[in-house]
């Protein structure tokens, strides 16, 4: 009887460990798969930037470490309200810009009393700005001609953007990408709105 406890207890240890092994190893897999679908996803659908300034507070704060997805717009346009990453006057030796898209090609863009207007409507937007106190170049009509975009930071007290002779109107072809997600600092980490 004696044999027959301690055989059933080393089988039930041994079926133990390898319960235990068998867990790790399944831990081990997912987190294998995990990274290796992050690294791919990085790889093929973007690069990260490190916004500079305040531009587009309070949805992207300085620092803040964004993944760039750099294929989106070989399919399609950018849209309106889009956040894209994008080299001022095409300039490659400046950092890259983090604005959002506001005035589509072909379409009429004006500030008038700090109120965005596109083809003479007033443009609705869902995400937080603030307001407008200086209408730059906007301050008459600018006219976007095909494949360009007018830009504006989310913070407009502070961003040098569309309405600037510096930046002035985005063409297709500086555009880097669609910011996608701040990757970093784990308090902002999240999806881009």
């Amino acid at each position: 009887i004696k044999m027959k406890k301690e055989l059933k207890f080393k089988s039930e240890k041994r079926r133990v460990r390898l319960n235990r092994l068998r867990n790790v190893g399944s831990w081990m897999l997912k987190i294998a798969i995990v990274c290796a679908v992050a690294f791919v996803l990085v790889l093929f659908f973007g690069k990260r930037v490190s916004n500079i300034g305040d531009s587009m507070n309070p949805e992207i704060e300085n620092g803040d470490i964004v993944l760039v997805n750099t294929l989106i717009y070989n399919a399609k346009n950018p849209s309106r309200g889009d956040v894209i990453v994008f080299k001022p006057q095409g300039d490659e030796t400046m950092h890259s810009y983090m604005k959002r898209v506001i005035g589509l090609p072909g379409e009429t863009v004006e500030i008038k009393d700090g109120i965005v207007y596109i083809d003479g409507e007033e443009l609705e937007e869902d995400y937080k700005t603030s307001a407008i106190k200086e209408a730059g170049l906007a301050a008459e009509k600018v006219k976007l001609k095909s494949q360009e975009y007018f830009v504006l930071g989310d913070n407009r007290l502070s961003s040098m953007d569309s309405r600037s002779v510096e930046v002035g109107n985005v063409k297709k072809t500086e555009i880097e990408g669609r910011a996608w997600f701040i990757a970093s600092p784990l308090r902002h980490f999240g999806f881009v709105n």
